[in-house]
């Protein structure tokens, strides 16, 4: 199934793990704070334990994280408004 995961994490070093570990499993970075891709039940599982674990590591600092699946009836009427500068 694929997912939508966005973030806000204040502490650096947890919000750098947790875009890697965005990336390791698999997902697309679309923005900063913001990753999707398709994820089996059991990776969605992992990665989601594995978050938590980073984020609980730095219990003074604030963070939330969310994960949205999304079906594909709403992955197909995504909408996209993309411009490029000059020169690319």
């Amino acid at each position: 199934m694929r997912y939508l995961l966005i973030y806000g994490i204040c502490h650096d070093g947890a919000r750098t793990k947790v875009a890697d570990l965005c990336l390791d499993y698999g997902l697309e970075r679309i923005q900063y704070s913001a990753f999707q891709g398709d994820l089996s039940k059991t990776h969605r599982r992992e990665l989601w334990i594995q978050i938590g674990k980073c984020v609980h590591a730095h219990k003074t600092q604030a963070a939330r994280v969310y994960l949205y699946p999304l079906d594909e009836k709403c992955w197909l009427e995504k909408q996209l408004l993309e411009q490029h500068g000059e020169g690319e």
